[in-house]
Formats: C-alpha cells, sequence, structure tokens
C-alpha cells in the first residue's frame, strides 16, 4: 500500500460511488448492481454503472451485446479513454453504462508497472461525478487491481452475502482490505451494508446464516433481503434487469426496497456529513 501523503483527495459532491464488492464469485454481486441501479433510476436518480468485471455480466444483463462495447472500462483504465468516450446509454430511463470486455483479464497486470495504479479509476470519474447522482462499480469476485481501483475510487462499498453455510468466511478479508485502503489510500471509504441474497424462506439454513449475520454486523445487514427467485435468474438471459423483465415478481420487489433503504442511507451520509 502507497503511504498517506499519496492518497488522492475528491472535492465534496452530491454524487455518490458505490462499489459492490465480494471476492466470493456466485453471490448475486452483478444482479444486485443492475436491478439496484435500476430501482434508483425509477426513483429519479442519474445513475451511471462501471461493469469492472472481464466476465461482463452487467453489461450483458443490461442487453449491451459484444460488438457494442467499442470503448469499455478496459480502455479507461489501461489506455487513457474518457468515461464519457466509454459511456453508453441503457434500456433504463436515466441510467448509462461503462461497459467491459474480456480485455480487462490482463489490465492487472498491465497495470502493475505503472505510476498511480490505483488511482486509475478514481482519477477517471473526478471529471463526470457531477453528471450523475449514483455510481455503482461491478467488481470482480477477487481482491485484486482492479476491485482496488473500485475501492479507492468509492465513497463507500455495498457487500452482497449469499445466504449460505459458508457466507461469513472470507468476508473477514474483504473487510480488512477495506480497512487497509481506508487508512492508506481512501480515507472516505466506509460500508454502507450487507445485503443478504439468495434468500429461501423455506430452508432452515438461510434463516440460521441471516441470523448470524446480523449477528455479526448489526444495523449494517440491511433490513430487506433479496429471494432466491426463477424472474431474476432469467431476466439476464433477455439482457434485462428483472425491474423490466417482471416488475411484480419478488426479486423486484424486493430491489425496490432495498433502494429504499440505500437512499435513507444515503440521506443519512448527506445530512450528517459522516458514513452511516
Amino acid at each position: 500500500m502507497p503511504d498517506a501523503d499519496t492518497i488522492i483527495t475528491v472535492p465534496p459532491a452530491v454524487t455518490r460511488v458505490l462499489a459492490l464488492a465480494n471476492q466470493k464469485g456466485g453471490v448475486g454481486k452483478t444482479t444486485t448492481t443492475i436491478n439496484l441501479a435500476t430501482a434508483l433510476a425509477a426513483c429519479g436518480k442519474r445513475v451511471l454503472v462501471v461493469d469492472l468485471d472481464p466476465q461482463g455480466n452487467a453489461s450483458t444483463g443490461l442487453g449491451i451485446g459484444r460488438d457494442q462495447r467499442t470503448v469499455t472500462s478496459y480502455d479507461v483504465l489501461v489506455n487513457g479513454a474518457t468515461v464519457t468516450e466509454a459511456t453508453i446509454p441503457t434500456a433504463v430511463p436515466g441510467m448509462a453504462l461503462v461497459p467491459a470486455s474480456l480485455d480487462l483479464s490482463g489490465a492487472e497486470v498491465e497495470l502493475v508497472d505503472q505510476s498511480r495504479r490505483e488511482y486509475r479509476l478514481a482519477e477517471a470519474l473526478a471529471g463526470i461525478r457531477a453528471s450523475y447522482e449514483y455510481i455503482l462499480i461491478d467488481c470482480p469476485p477477487s481482491l485484486g487491481l482492479l476491485t482496488l481501483n473500485a475501492l479507492v475510487a468509492a465513497d463507500a462499498v455495498l457487500v452482497p452475502l449469499q445466504c449460505e453455510f459458508y457466507a461469513l468466511e472470507g468476508l473477514s478479508h474483504l473487510l480488512q482490505t477495506i480497512e487497509q485502503i481506508k487508512q492508506a489510500l481512501n480515507p472516505r471509504l466506509s460500508i454502507q451494508g450487507v445485503v443478504l441474497t439468495m434468500y429461501d424462506k423455506r430452508n432452515n439454513l438461510c434463516e440460521l446464516v441471516a441470523t448470524d449475520v446480523r449477528g455479526h454486523f448489526g444495523a449494517k445487514v440491511y433490513e430487506t433481503v433479496i429471494p432466491r427467485n426463477v424472474k431474476v435468474s432469467e431476466a439476464p438471459s433477455h439482457g434485462k434487469p428483472v425491474l423490466l423483465y417482471d416488475l411484480r415478481c419478488a426479486g423486484s420487489q424486493a430491489y425496490i426496497h432495498l433502494a429504499r433503504e440505500v437512499l435513507h442511507r444515503e440521506r443519512q451520509v448527506i445530512a450528517e456529513g459522516v458514513a452511516p
């Protein structure tokens, strides 16, 4: 980690940058990113989604084909492209996307010898923050240089956590990383909240896991839980957020409730001038 003298400073702004991170794959991180972003846009917020996962699932889930991704987050990080050049509209009114491509899989190697490699995304976003109220970054399932860039750029982290036996395994590593970044690179970074995903009320283990997570993190855990839902699973294959695919399904309604909780916490942050 660089020393405190290299901390990047971002001027105060209404815009909030949220990184959705968990080094464990398959926890509903991308699904939460695109559907929370859609719900925030439905609330009248100007939203940008930054796809920072080489798999590009957030881009696919928003209906953006590979042939449409001419300038991507890779170009922003490695080739000096601006966020504006990479941004493309989505089918969701008020929501735009910086797509990802497979090129990102090599970005960590290409950036490793570059100066200020941890700040590439933060510096790129600094120029467009005023254009959006929320910027959501979909991180890859690792704690490498891509996720580091997201956490340095972010104001807060939202952690999706699957309701399964090993839910808490590895989470301490993520929290330790967040604390290290806060100390050395990004003093404004906080945890916005932990959202429980893939919840099945018929499964006693899910309730046990939820109770365990709430016991560890208390009020940091959102009241809203995201249910295991067929419509949520189907929506990406249609290139749509579930809120556009089936607004009435349980998954869509859960993301609407989650957006309300996120906005409530964000209002507290702005009012108090401190992290929740």
